[in-house]
């Protein structure tokens, strides 16, 4: 009987500690939240960028969105704009940009400009805090974004 005992034991443990493995597990997943998930899906709105050590605020216009499936939308301060992003890990990447070609005032237009190169220059380290996300790229140029209102 002892033996018995301790087969049940075993096949038991066998059978559980699995489970229990992959339930902790989901629940340490689930109450972390990755930067894709923080950024992905939400409306930003463009605060101001920083490039060579100058500060531009942004026209009230520019915005971003990237959603799950990699597609980006938004304003560029005149311009609309689409592209692909992939987000991996703390990375985002922004494929060539399909812009509208309007006109507008001088400053708005070297905003959009600087802008635009700074998401399409290489890979961007998102860092993101609560409603706000910075977009930094290899050069140490930033994109300060906050979440739009509703």
């Amino acid at each position: 009987m002892n033996r018995y005992k301790q087969r049940m034991t075993l096949v038991v443990a066998a059978v559980l500690v699995p489970f229990a493995v992959a339930c902790g597990s989901g629940k340490a997943e689930s109450g972390a939240v990755s930067v894709q998930q923080s950024v992905t899906g939400i409306d930003w709105r463009v605060d101001d960028v920083t490039a060579g050590g100058t500060t531009r605020h942004a026209p009230a216009t520019a915005r971003l969105r990237i959603d799950e499936d990699g597609r980006a939308a938004g304003n560029l301060g005149c311009n609309q704009f689409s592209a692909r992003a992939t987000v991996h890990g703390d990375r985002i990447t922004f494929g060539a940009l399909r812009t509208t070609r309007m006109a507008c005032a001088p400053d708005r237009m070297d905003f959009e400009r600087t802008l635009a190169r700074i998401l399409t220059t290489g890979t961007l380290v998102a860092k993101a805090d609560k409603a706000k996300l910075t977009l930094t790229d290899g050069d140490g140029d930033r994109v300060h974004l906050s979440r739009a209102p509703d």
